[in-house]
């Protein structure tokens, strides 16, 4: 298989998982506003443990990728910024990788000489 299917689906896994708790959370929370989920994720230390983890995540992701699809000229690579905050970095990150993988293969074919 190629890498560039596995990072598709992690992508879908990445979606699918991470909204399965978020629909959970809106169907038995008494007030599902933002701030309330935001809240719910700084109510125990292993809340507060992830919470950190993946803002470092977020951020090294941020660092990488940007410069990473500038260099490439990924278009529309400004993209991936809203879908990490509103869908799930387990979402974002691997289907930029995707994204990536679809470019690089791209670069790879126009390098190689015909025959």
């Amino acid at each position: 298989m190629k890498l560039k299917y596995i990072f598709l689906l992690l992508a879908v896994i990445g979606v699918c998982y991470t909204w399965y708790f978020n629909i959970q959370f809106y169907l038995t929370a008494e007030d599902t506003s933002l701030l309330n989920f935001i809240a719910q994720t700084k109510t125990t230390f292993p809340a507060r443990s992830l919470s950190a983890d993946l803002m470092i995540v977020v951020i090294t992701f941020f660092a990488w990728y940007i410069p990473e699809a500038i260099q490439l000229k990924i278009k529309h690579w400004w993209v991936f910024i809203p879908l990490t905050f509103l869908v799930a970095i387990a979402f974002a990150f691997p289907l930029f990788l995707y994204v990536r993988q679809i470019k690089l293969d791209a670069l790879q074919l126009r390098q190689k000489p015909s025959a």
